[in-house]
């Protein structure tokens, strides 16, 4: 099976949960079950291959040019993590089908899971550090889902808030680390930068490239500073946070250490940032989780200190280090999924996980039970468990590391968090399963049903057979595992019985000093409690509120929505960033002559400019203003044509009718003047930054006009590919729909968004306080009382069929002569508006009900499928082809799919132009309603309506 799909799905799977519960709650779990295991199947398949010493690669061209391609790849490493996440993920699935209840959306639940699950394999097959980084942001937006999944509990959302946060801002910091390490190999795929790590620990980037790679993963795994925001998702339900703590999440950041473990590791940077912040987080943690009495806030706590203790393993940089830093990932895994479950499980019957109102279970719930010691004495370090040989391994690497030239200290902190760590432990045993029974349980406790406590069972065995007979069980998985870390083929010797050893000292003291500390607790916890001591939660929060209260006063300044002081700002740092650049380098003399001033374009010019300054002067007439931007349009019309580019021309001229059209209407319902608003002095600032943009953009293209360059524009390109690879002898128009129809594509759905824009913000006017404005509206003008000429309306009904036939003659020139989908769309579009403005909207209303949002998504539905096409024959999206076929009576003509893209071009033009003014038009109908009162009933959509009315149609707003 190809990696691709086995990455692909968990994705896929998350499809069908939702759609199965319909089915029942079973049917959903079998689904998602179903879904995991296949992918589970496919990478076993590939087991035998990857123990052999082999690498699996899979790899897809996506972006080449960037460096992004899905490219995929299985080792060692790759395989432990994989198998973890959908073996784990399995037996959560059927954890959680009997664990949630009845109101609980299951199908939702399991769809979130499995986009989690998907993310998580997807990291550890990555071969490319781009693909990584996607798949890495989506662990952090699917455990938001999770942890947030209870929405009604306020410290859910809380948490879920919290956690995308932390882990979200070291992804940003991880980003920046993964671009830099990727410069500095010359290559994005990890299979090409694991092989440079003497080019990468030499560069002088190495250092803030591992920061910023480590900040990321220490977010991820919750280690020192980081570590608050784990406890704070325990708000989820237990089987995400047994998922999320054994198998997912928080491994990611211990995952990404390993996997740079060969080009990171070993050089003391590396050591006193990542052992360092192990040891702290393992002691610091494992402290906290002693006196925690909620049972998941001290397993929580507990998997924060055991991921430090992996983090310090490491750290030490060794190949001994990274062989117990695997072990313990696998003992890990198991123990504490099966904790969470066991916590769970107790919750769910006793309807209670507090440790203070619990004890005496061992009797009433012996199944739970006996997982539950099984599983806490492996996370106490207990023979013969699994967590006592990585525990043992872990003190053994301790005892002989120095940090800072001191050859003790860090054994002797190593033993101390392994000293809590055996204190929680059977704190976790004994105040919840010892003692005698009690008569105050919230709900009289029984071990739950089979499908609830085989699971975590399962696990149990296999601490147990991990523990006793570790290198059949696990011996070869850690070997290709370190072999992947380590980039060797490290010798691997798992055993219950080491002999007397330093490590076995320090483990028999940590046994007893745990032993001794869960005696005291209760004075202990006293002291704890009056102890002051700074609270991370707190911490956080007050950042968040700092940073919210500064982000606001800056967002308030900057974006107080004046318009001209946007403007201004952009202006003047535009003018600045020019200057600059001009100050700062050489000057010579243009190599172009100028060509000579002829009295016509001089004189159109004379009136552009003038057009142009009475704007400036005239602006608080609206409607003066209006006239003149439609004479620079016309000028600018002009000066294509003369310029010889007819496509240019007839787009702007066509585009400035409808623009007046529309902004007349518009204007309609403002004010005629523009109150005055400038002062002298803020008109003097803007004249200035003003006329200094346009003199350093007028100099920009003195200067660009006036010299020649040694590099070939990308025109002459279009030039001469237009009719060999597009089919099309008008450039620009093969430009739009060929060369670069993507962003053509792109226009003309932001376009249909445009013109939707337009109609909610209609609506949203003809609701509340602008509704009953535009009741009372009495027009500030004396209206004409012939609404409609008779001359205009005949005249429009007389260019009608002319216009329409001239925008079907410009559509099918396009390809070859100037004309094209936009520009016929926009004179239908006219030929549709003169009989709005002539005859009334409610008359034109009635002739053409077409349903103007289905238009919009129809055009860009035919513009997509032709792209699509070109997708599906192998060739880039949006790839024109053509041919030249003989027709009878036609002769021989040529065709090409960029008439389909043009014909969406068109409809979504139409479409778009129609809705805005059906929109604004429903205005002036609402409006009318004052003079005539009648009832409105016209949809803008032009979906349905009666035109009992012409009073403030389109044409009397005109």
């Amino acid at each position: 099976m190809p990696l691709a799909l086995i990455v692909a799905l968990p994705f896929l799977g998350a499809l069908l949960p939702g759609l199965m519960i319909r089915a029942g709650r079973n049917a959903s779990a079998i689904v998602t079950g179903a879904a995991t295991a296949l992918a589970l199947l496919g990478l076993l398949l590939h087991a035998p291959a990857v123990l052999r010493g082999e690498v699996i690669h899979d790899r897809i061209s996506w972006v080449p040019g960037l460096g992004l391609n899905a490219n995929f790849f299985l080792d060692g490493l790759g395989l432990l993590f994989a198998t973890l996440i959908l073996g784990i993920g399995l037996l959560i699935i059927l954890y959680a089908r009997f664990y949630l209840s009845k109101t609980d959306p299951m199908g939702q639940f399991y769809t979130y899971l499995l986009l989690f699950q998907g993310a998580m394999v997807g990291i550890v097959l990555s071969d490319n550090i781009l693909l990584l980084l996607v798949f890495w942001e989506l662990t952090s937006l699917s455990s938001f889902l999770l942890i947030g999944y209870w929405k009604h509990l306020p410290e859910g959302r809380q948490g879920a808030r919290m956690a995308l946060a932390v882990t979200g801002m070291g992804g940003l910091s991880m980003i920046a680390g993964m671009l830099i390490l990727g410069q500095i190999a010359g290559s994005y795929d990890l299979s090409v930068i694991l092989q440079h790590k003497d080019l990468i620990q030499a560069s002088p980037m190495y250092l803030p490239a591992l920061i910023l790679i480590l900040i990321g993963a220490f977010a991820k795994s919750a280690q020192f500073p980081f570590h608050f925001w784990l406890p704070h998702a325990m708000a989820a339900p237990t089987p995400v946070s047994a998922y999320l703590h054994s198998a997912t999440m928080v491994k990611a950041g211990l995952f990404l250490m390993a996997r740079l473990w060969p080009v990171l590791a070993g050089r003391p940077e590396w050591f006193y940032i990542v052992a360092t912040t192990g040891l702290v987080t393992m002691v610091m943690a494992a402290k906290i989780a002693l006196f925690k009495d909620d049972l998941k806030a001290l397993l929580a706590f507990s998997t924060v200190s055991h991921l430090g203790l992996i983090t310090l393993l490491l750290g030490f940089g060794t190949e001994a280090g990274a062989v117990a830093a695997v072990l313990h990932i696998i003992n890990h895994a198991s123990f504490k999924a099966a904790l969470f479950m066991t916590a769970g499980i107790v919750d769910h019957e006793t309807h209670t996980r507090d440790a203070k109102r619990l004890g005496g279970l061992m009797t009433l719930m012996p199944i739970t039970f006996t997982i539950a010691t099984v599983a806490g004495l492996s996370m106490a370090g207990i023979p013969p468990f699994n967590g006592f040989l990585s525990k043992e391994m872990m003190l053994e690497q301790s005892a002989h590391t120095a940090w800072a030239a001191n050859p003790w200290l860090l054994g002797a902190l190593a033993t101390l968090g392994a000293l809590f760590s055996v204190a929680y432990s059977l704190r976790y045993i004994a105040h919840v399963f010892l003692g005698p029974v009690r008569d105050d349980y919230p709900a009289k406790p029984h071990d739950p049903a089979f499908g609830m406590w085989a699971s975590p069972a399962f696990l149990a065995v296999l601490v147990i057979l991990i523990g006793l007979f570790p290198m059949p069980m696990v011996g070869w998985i850690v070997t290709a595992a370190a072999g992947a870390v380590t980039g060797a083929h490290p010798h691997v010797h798992i055993a219950l019985w080491h002999g007397v050893t330093p490590a076995l000292w320090m483990s028999i003291a940590a046994i007893a000093g745990g032993a001794l500390l869960l005696a005291a607790h209760r004075p202990l916890e006293r002291l704890w409690h009056a102890t002051p001591k700074p609270e991370a939660k707190r911490i956080f929060d007050a950042l968040i509120e700092a940073a919210t209260v500064t982000s606001r006063a800056i967002t308030r300044g900057l974006h107080n929505g004046s318009m001209s002081r946007y403007l201004a700002v952009f202006s003047v740092a535009s003018v600045a960033a020019g200057l600059i650049a001009f100050l700062g380098a050489s000057h010579s003399a243009g190599t172009r002559a100028l060509t000579p001033v002829e009295p016509i374009p001089l004189i159109a010019w004379f009136l552009l400019m003038s057009a142009t300054v009475a704007v400036v002067m005239f602006h608080h007439n609206r409607l003066l203003s209006l006239v003149l931007v439609g004479v620079v349009g016309l000028m600018v019309s002009i000066a294509f044509v003369y310029l010889s580019a007819p496509d240019l021309a007839l787009t702007q001229i066509s585009v400035e009718v409808v623009t007046v059209i529309l902004l007349l209407l518009a204007l309609n319902f403002l004010p005629k003047q523009t109150p005055h608003e400038s002062g002298g002095g803020r008109k003097s600032r803007d004249a200035v930054i003003a006329i200094a943009a346009g003199l350093g953009i007028g100099g920009l293209i003195y200067a660009l006009m006036t010299r020649d360059f040694a590099f070939d524009t990308i025109s002459a390109f279009h030039l001469a590919k237009s009719k060999l690879e597009g089919g099309g002898t008008n450039v620009v128009n093969v430009i739009l729909v060929d060369f670069r129809g993507y962003d053509t594509y792109g226009e003309i759905t932001v376009l249909g968004i445009a013109a939707m824009a337009i109609y909610a913000l209609t609506d949203t006017l003809l609701r509340g306080p602008a509704n009953r404005r535009l009741r009372n509206w009495v027009h500030d003008l004396k209206r004409a009382g012939d609404r409609h000429p008779l001359m205009l309306v005949v005249a429009t009904r007389v260019m009608m069929p002319i216009t329409l036939m001239v925008g079907i003659y410009i559509f099918l020139r396009g390809h070859n002569e100037p004309g094209g989908g936009f520009i016929a769309g926009l004179i239908v579009a006219v030929a549709l508006v003169i009989q709005y403005m002539a005859s009334g909207f409610a008359w034109a209303h009635q002739r053409q009900q077409v349903n103007y949002h289905a238009l919009i998504g129809l055009g860009v539905l035919v513009a997509g499928i032709t792209g699509t096409g070109a997708f599906l024959a192998g060739r880039p999206f949006l790839t024109s082809d053509f041919g030249y076929f003989h027709i009878p009576f036609l002769g021989e003509l040529e065709l090409a799919t960029a008439m389909g893209f043009d014909t969406g071009v068109f409809l979504t033009v139409v479409g778009a132009v129609m809705l805005a003014l059906a929109s604004l038009s429903l205005i002036a109908r609402r409006a009318g309603e004052t003079v005539n009162k009648m009832p409105m009933d016209i949809d803008p959509s032009g979906k349905d309506g009666r035109a009992e009315t012409d009073a403030g149609d389109a044409g009397e707003a005109l």
